[in-house]
């Protein structure tokens, strides 16, 4: 049974989180969201809600999405089988319509939709709007994948001055008008560095980095990026966690303050981040 709140200790509760509302107002957050967290409806209202609460309190708070999963559904359901070379999609010109369609068309206006529904002002772009996201081919035979090669954030911030909540999809641009399927994290990192951004916020599903893979308790809660090249090399940041490893560290060289990698199965876990002494998963940070 859910315990039930007298009106004192939800005052309390918001006396506690002033603090973290003062020192994060007008600051730029951004939240890389995918995976788990995108696929379960509660914890998809959970998080807009979050990101609403963050804005309404003066924080200024861009999403950054993803969608490989549903990607991987509307490829099957037309015929079109998924092909990966090392954890990558293999996008070909007829998969990058696919890309396009689904990512800066269905998802980005569903999450703009519901962040409306729940109170924020938000607007969608792709990285195609204002060529916000500039690449080239990053690989000849993944095809349509693209390597970020600039970052034109003045939509971005337009946007961000004029009270919206920017929700970006991963979808980049070259100057012969190719659209390119770009990785969302490092589409996350590099916004975040061009923004000069407070937080980078990297929902997944996992904890965060464990010194052991199977024991939850073993979280790291904090380090510096010369730690992760050392903990990668001991073999503890190994397998899907070293790309996420990799771009908080490019997150941190291109001039975020931190970056964290949370757990996005748990509920409100970016206002636990953002307004709580404990905070939730791995905080990446400069230094030695």
């Amino acid at each position: 049974m859910e315990k039930a709140f007298s009106n004192a200790e939800r005052a309390e509760v918001l006396v506690q989180a002033l603090p973290y509302i003062r020192r994060y107002n007008g600051k730029i957050v951004v939240v890389k969201y995918g995976g788990n967290a995108m696929t379960s409806e509660m914890l998809k209202n959970q998080v807009m809600e979050d990101i609403v609460l963050l804005s309404l309190i003066g924080v200024k708070v861009v999403l950054v999405h993803g969608g490989g999963p549903e990607i991987s559904e509307t490829m099957k359901r037309m015929g079109k089988e998924a092909v990966f070379v090392d954890g990558l999609r293999v996008t070909d010109r007829e998969t990058v319509d696919i890309v396009q369609m689904v990512l800066a068309g269905k998802i980005n206006k569903s999450l703009v939709n519901l962040l409306q529904m729940k109170g924020g002002q938000a607007m969608g772009l792709s990285g195609m709007d204002g060529r916000l996201i500039e690449a080239k081919v990053k690989d000849e035979r993944l095809g349509y994948v693209g390597e970020i090669t600039k970052i034109n954030i003045k939509p971005v911030v337009d946007l961000l001055e004029k009270g919206y909540i920017p929700v970006i999809s991963t979808v980049g641009c070259d100057e012969q008008g190719n659209a390119y399927n770009i990785n969302g994290d490092t589409a996350a990192a590099y916004v975040a560095g061009a923004l000069g951004a407070e937080r980078l916020i990297m929902l997944t599903d996992v904890a965060g980095v464990l010194r052991n893979k199977d024991d939850a308790s073993t979280l790291i809660q904090e380090m510096t990026v010369a730690e992760a090249a050392r903990l990668k090399a001991e073999g503890v940041i190994a397998g899907g966690m070293i790309p996420k490893v990799e771009c908080c560290v490019e997150a941190i060289s291109h001039g975020v303050h931190r970056v964290i990698i949370m757990d996005g199965r748990v509920p409100h876990s970016i206002l636990m981040e953002i307004c709580t002494d404990e905070g939730a998963g791995t905080m990446v940070k400069g230094g030695n």
